[in-house]
């Protein structure tokens, strides 16, 4: 069966094998099921445009400086790793929506393996559990709570992630609208605290000058730190990385972007080039504010500490954790509407079962049965780890799995430029001394988190090879599932 046509595939979107500004409109199978847009839904420049930040700036130049500087334990490597992070979106522009093909056209035995690899990742590790639990947890600090983590911050999170699926799937054209108006909003969020460092540096704050900037390349160790090394290094990068999230959100999302190729040439460059900026001159706010020690430990709640420690403990300063949790809601919103879209493009294709129920855009004309399955894998990613602190284990567990495929997609890229295929046309050039560099990256990112690090072991509060081991494992269930589909 591996060397037949899918048996349940619907119809393949014709965008994915020629140009996807000519591509023609596709219904799927019947009448009463329609699974294409008409304009009016579609995006422009504008609307890709925050589609992208609205991804991006979510919870992590919010949360994960924190992990960040713990592992690296210097001021001046953090900030450096913040700019080494941007190699993600500008060394794959194509994005995750491409890589089934590419690696279905390097990878072709066993045929469908490697898609049902991706597959796996994409629908078990495309949850919004991370920024949910940021939102819970900064409700919880803007009200007052003493300890914003546990239970009460998961209550919190069930409650955000289910108002976005329950709102895209019943008001999809309010879910756009409200992500949108909230993407403005994160923006001019981030651009407050930017410019709240510029005050703070200038010696405008509540607390004693940090002097973080002195000797700014020397490691600080201890409790709290990762101790530095390889692994430290590894760690850091993919939860740089996962801030960067979001660059590929529109790619998710071509069927509903109107002259998807033009329209991306101008936005993701808006985008990305903007959001790169104020993530870097947000970490310079952070350290301007808040002492080392209390930096490193301070988990997700960084930017409730930059707030207090500015403007003190007033109650329009209380209130600045609301408006950061309402940013990250603007995420939850953002991530689920264009996994969901993903989800569904998975069921169209045939890669999962009841394909014609889950790609099915009934009753509101929105992908509710594929926003449901992105509901359940947050909720269970949500629950599942035991009580305290849970964050940087989730960015973990998101980001290590996408190491393993980025290697994968380089590497076949690589074979598909030394070789000179015919069959095989970008629309885009990458040069091949960019791809064996990001290939090195990625298998950095890969193996290292599986080699013990220096100091404890279990410094987040489980074992360190966790995430990777869970990530992986995720992987291999891809392979399970090519298994059963094909030979049971």
């Amino acid at each position: 069966m591996a060397d037949k046509e899918r048996p349940h595939e619907i119809k393949s979107d014709p965008a994915k094998h020629g140009d996807p500004d000519k591509s023609p409109e596709y219904d799927g199978v019947g009448e009463e099921t329609k699974y294409a847009y008409d304009d009016s839904r579609k995006l422009g420049v504008t609307g890709a445009v925050f589609l992208i930040p609205n991804k991006m700036i979510g919870t992590g130049i919010f949360s994960t400086p924190s992990g960040i500087f713990a592992a690296t334990g210097a001021v001046g490597v953090s900030l450096m790793l913040w700019v080494i992070g941007t190699y993600s979106p500008t060394l794959h522009p194509e994005g995750e929506a491409e890589w089934d093909i590419q690696l279905e056209r390097v990878y072709r035995h066993p045929k469908y393996l490697a898609t049902c690899v991706l597959a796996s990742q994409m629908l078990l590790l495309g949850f919004s559990s991370g920024n949910s639990l940021a939102f819970g947890r900064y409700i919880l600090f803007a009200s007052g709570s003493a300890a914003p983590d546990g239970w009460a911050a998961r209550g919190i999170a069930v409650a955000c992630v289910t108002f976005s699926v329950l709102l895209h799937s019943i008001f999809p054209k309010w879910g756009i609208r409200l992500s949108n108006v909230l993407g403005i909003f994160k923006v001019a969020i981030l651009t407050f605290i930017v410019f709240s460092g510029f005050a703070a540096l200038a010696g405008h704050r509540k607390v004693p000058n940090p002097h973080n900037f002195d000797k700014a390349f020397r490691q600080e160790t201890g409790d709290g730190y990762g101790g530095g090394g390889a692994y430290a290094y590894s760690t850091a990068l993919l939860r740089i990385i996962y801030s960067y999230k979001g660059w590929e959100n529109a790619n998710y999302v071509l069927g509903e972007i109107k002259k998807p190729r033009k329209t991306l040439t101008i936005a993701a460059p808006l985008a990305v080039g903007g959001v790169t900026i104020l993530y870097v001159l947000a970490n310079v706010a952070y350290f301007a504010a808040i002492p080392k020690s209390d930096l490193a430990k301070s988990e997700v709640i960084v930017a409730s500490l930059f707030f207090r420690n500015v403007f003190g403990n007033s109650a329009g300063a209380r209130s600045l954790p609301a408006f950061v949790a309402l940013s990250t809601l603007g995420n939850v919103l953002a991530v689920s509407f264009a996994h969901a879209r993903l989800n569904q493009e998975f069921a169209k294709e045939g890669w999962l079962h009841f394909s014609r129920f889950r790609a099915s855009n009934r009753p509101f004309n929105a992908p509710a049965t594929a926003l449901f399955l992105h509901w359940v894998v947050t909720i269970i990613v949500l629950l599942a780890p035991p009580a305290g602190p849970a964050y940087n284990f989730i960015v973990d567990l998101y980001t290590h799995p996408g190491a393993w495929i980025n290697g994968f997609v380089v590497a076949g890229l690589i074979y598909l430029q030394s070789s000179k295929r015919e069959d095989w046309v970008l629309p885009w050039h990458t040069y091949l001394p960019i791809s064996i560099l990001y290939f090195l990256a990625n298998i950095f990112l890969a193996i290292v988190p599986f080699i013990p690090p220096t100091g404890n072991w279990n410094a987040e509060g489980y074992p360190f090879n966790v995430f990777s081991v869970v990530g992986v494992g995720v992987l291999l269930l891809g392979v399970m599932y090519w298994n059963c589909w094909t030979r049971v």
